[in-house]
This record gives C-alpha cells, sequence and structure tokens, in this order.
C-alpha cells in the first residue's frame, strides 16, 4: 500500500496512537503501521494506507494530527531526498501544471526565511509550470527538516492530502464559553475524548457526571444525540460555576448551536439511576469526580440511613414527599465511583459501545492491575497524562458482548486510587 507520513502536534504523545486507532475504525480505513516505529519525541510516524481519499477521511476530525502527507522521500541529507523523489517520477506529471504552494517547517529548530527559500528552490528539479498560489492551491508540498538530540536532521517531503480539526480547539476554548465551572475539561480533551468514544451521528451518549457539559458539547458538535445527569443540580442550572446567571448548560449549548442534538440534563445519583434495563447507549463520555477540585457525593446519610429524618412529618406531610426535599447525600470513595460507573457501562452500553473516562492514579505505586476490569469490558487504550506525583488515565474500553447478570467485578486488591481525595490532600504521604 502507498506510504503516507502522520504529522502529530507535539502533545500528549501518549493519547495519539489511540486516537488515530480510534479514528481508523470510526472511518472505517485500513491503517497499518509498525507500532516499534512509533517514537514519542517525533512527530512524525509513516503509515500504509490504500489511498490519499482515504488517508484525508483518517484524518478529517483528528485532534492530535496537524496533517497527512503522502511520502515522497526522506533522508538525512537533502541529496538523499532527492533521490529518492527522482525515482518516482511519473507522480510528477500529475501536478506539473497545477497550481502549488511549498510550506517549509523544521521540529526542534527554526529556520530563517531565506533558508526557507534555498530549501524550497533545491526542488526545482520538478520542474512545475503552474502559478504559485498560498491559498487554495490544487497542490501542497511539505518539507520538514526534524532535529532530535544529536542535532542531526532528517529530512521528510511530500504532498499534503488532507489535514486535521485542531481548530475544534480554539473554538471550543472554555475562555470564550459563556458557561463554565472549577471542574470543566479542556477543549483539546473533550475533544479528543468524543473521537475515543467514536461519537457520530445516530449515536446516543450519555455522561452521568456531566457537570458543565462539556462532552456534551464536544460528542454533539460530532453529530451524537447527548444526555447527562449530575447528583448536584447546580453545575447544570449555572447556579454555581465560574459564570453564573447565565441559564447554566443551556448557554453553551445555545452557543455552539447543538441545542438540537442534547436532549436533556437531569438530577439524580448515577448509581442509583432511574434508566430502564438493559442496553441504551452507544458510549458512556465522562470525568469521574475525584475529589481534587470537587468531592464525589452519592446518595445516603454519613452513619446510614436514619429512618426518623427520613420519615418524619413535617406541617403533616411526608418529608420526602415534599417538594423542597433534597436526599441526604454522603462522601462517594473514588474506587466505588469507578467501580459502580463500569458496572452501569456494563448494563446500559450496547455491544461494541464504548466507556471514555479519566482514572487518578498515584505515580509511585501505579500498576496495570489499578485499572479495574470488567467480564464484558475489553480495555482498548490507556492514555497517561501525568502531574508529578499523581497522574490521570484516559481509559476507553469497550463492551464485548451481552451482560450476564452474574458477572461481577471482585477487586483482588485495593486499587492506587482508593481514597485518592484523602491521599491528594496528604501529599500522597504513607498509608497509614
Amino acid at each position: 500500500m502507498p506510504k503516507f507520513i502522520v504529522y502529530f502536534a507535539q502533545l500528549h504523545e501518549d493519547f495519539r496512537l489511540p486516537e488515530l486507532d480510534a479514528l481508523s475504525k470510526l472511518e472505517n480505513v485500513r491503517v497499518e503501521y509498525d507500532p516499534c516505529s512509533y517514537i514519542r519525541s517525533s512527530p512524525f510516524l509513516v503509515v500504509e494506507i490504500s489511498s490519499s481519499e482515504q488517508a484525508a477521511k483518517l484524518v478529517r476530525r483528528a485532534i492530535l494530527i496537524r496533517s497527512i502527507i503522502e511520502y515522497w522521500g526522506s533522508g538525512r541529507t537533502y541529496s538523499d531526498v532527492y533521490s529518492e523523489v527522482k525515482h518516482e517520477q511519473e507522480r510528477w506529471a500529475l501536478y506539473k501544471t497545477s497550481s502549488f504552494k511549498f510550506t517549509v517547517d523544521a521540529f526542534g529548530k527554526s529556520l530563517t526565511q531565506e533558508e526557507k527559500v534555498r530549501v524550497i528552490n533545491g526542488f526545482s528539479f520538478l520542474e512545475f509550470t503552474g502559478p504559485i498560489r498560498m491559498r487554495n492551491a490544487q497542490a501542497e508540498f511539505f518539507v520538514c527538516e526534524e532535529y532530535d538530540e544529536t542535532r542531526e536532521p532528517k529530512i521528510w517531503f511530500g504532498r499534503v492530502v488532507g489535514t486535521g480539526s485542531r481548530d475544534l480547539i480554539d473554538r471550543f476554548d472554555v475562555k470564550k464559553r459563556k458557561y463554565l465551572g472549577n471542574t470543566t475539561m479542556d477543549a483539546e480533551l473533550s475533544l479528543l475524548m468524543a473521537n475515543q468514544a467514536q461519537a457520530q451521528n445516530g449515536m446516543f451518549v450519555y455522561d452521568p457526571f456531566v457537570g458543565t457539559g462539556s462532552f456534551l458539547l464536544t460528542c454533539a458538535h460530532f453529530g451524537a444525540c447527548t444526555v447527562g445527569s449530575d447528583i448536584d443540580g447546580r453545575q447544570i442550572r449555572g447556579t454555581a460555576g465560574f459564570k453564573r446567571g447565565v441559564d447554566g448548560i443551556r448557554a453553551n449549548l445555545a452557543q455552539y448551536n447543538v441545542e438540537s442534538r442534547v436532549i436533556d440534563t437531569a438530577v439524580f445519583d448515577a448509581s442509583r439511576n432511574p434508566w430502564r434495563p438493559g442496553p441504551l447507549f452507544d458510549a458512556i463520555v465522562t470525568d469521574p469526580p475525584y475529589g481534587v477540585r470537587a468531592g464525589a457525593k452519592r446518595q445516603g446519610r454519613v452513619g446510614g440511613t436514619k429512618s426518623e429524618l427520613s420519615l418524619r412529618l413535617v406541617d403533616g406531610t411526608p418529608n420526602h414527599a415534599r417538594p423542597d426535599y433534597y436526599p441526604p447525600t454522603e462522601p462517594y470513595e473514588m474506587s466505588f465511583v469507578i467501580r459502580d460507573l463500569l458496572h452501569l457501562a456494563a448494563e446500559k452500553l450496547v455491544v461494541g459501545g464504548r466507556l471514555v473516562y479519566w482514572l487518578p492514579t498515584v505515580a509511585g505505586e501505579y500498576t496495570p492491575h489499578d485499572v479495574p476490569e470488567h467480564p464484558v469490558l475489553q480495555l482498548v487504550a490507556n492514555s497517561e497524562q501525568p502531574f508529578g506525583s499523581w497522574s490521570r488515565r484516559l481509559i476507553t474500553m469497550e463492551k464485548i458482548k451481552p451482560l450476564d447478570s452474574h458477572e461481577a467485578v471482585v477487586p483482588e486488591r485495593d486499587p492506587a486510587h482508593k481514597n485518592f481525595r484523602d491521599r491528594y490532600f496528604n501529599k500522597f504521604g504513607p498509608v497509614a
């Protein structure tokens, strides 16, 4: 198959291949590459795809891919590149009279304008006779000098066939939103999660810890119908957060014109949800509360149920039946949050549906066994975003078979994220 150069954004290096694989499945584009050839410190990866059209289709909604380039040559010197390019001269004729432009870039070094012009002139042997157009050119050619720690360059050359959707990061920038809160997920990662969930037209996506609704926005942007819930209705209504009095989540839905694809939001405890039994959602995309910026709560009372409080009469009406009654809540320990989230996904996802969520872990104690398992959920990706003494991991799981009511998860040991909130504020000191 023809070779192409994937030009990644040089950040979130642990997330780039999982997004590439997710898009390959979403767009039904076969991509072949050697995982061992992936270098985190490099923005380039050579892949094989059947055609330029398929390559462009693959990256059209990518967040961590800048562009994809039809491979024409590479080498340590320009002489090496020229030699390889000249072996495929029949390729040149296709663009001989087309309007064209050259983009010259460097990674690990800056090039002056004079150096860029010299690079472009070095490809004059291509003998293109078409007009040069910096905008809307029929063919764009890409040259990049990549410098590593040895300061020895590797030069890449090819024709740009497609670009990603990194412009969406600016469009969904949280600083531009009418409503946000202290737990609002940044735009880049919200969009990335929508890709991991493979959100698209015809899908029904649920966020059980919806907060200010970032994932509703990004999944709806890609065509999915979305719904969210939270035990704290203040975040949904906009009576808590950094920008109050703007109608909460609804203000953002109107701002991004996705009201028709966000079905609704509701206030309830996701671990005691009102959803009908059986599979319902094509994806669950969420950021569970782990206590760094907001503590997790669930329905209940500290110390257990107290019937004399729950059933007492107030002005002749049972307390729980009053319109202003708000059920009591208790702290929701992190390992139980994740356990219940997996149970929810196992029951409510359709087969083939994806669960995409963030898992906090302690840097010095994490092992792969800390990622919770479930008999009907298969781990697809585990990408780390480090914060020094702790990390959060974007976990992607896929439901591989229907749920048997007898299948349950019994952890063999306490995971490193147990009591994460307490440990975080104790600066991850030794466990007593």
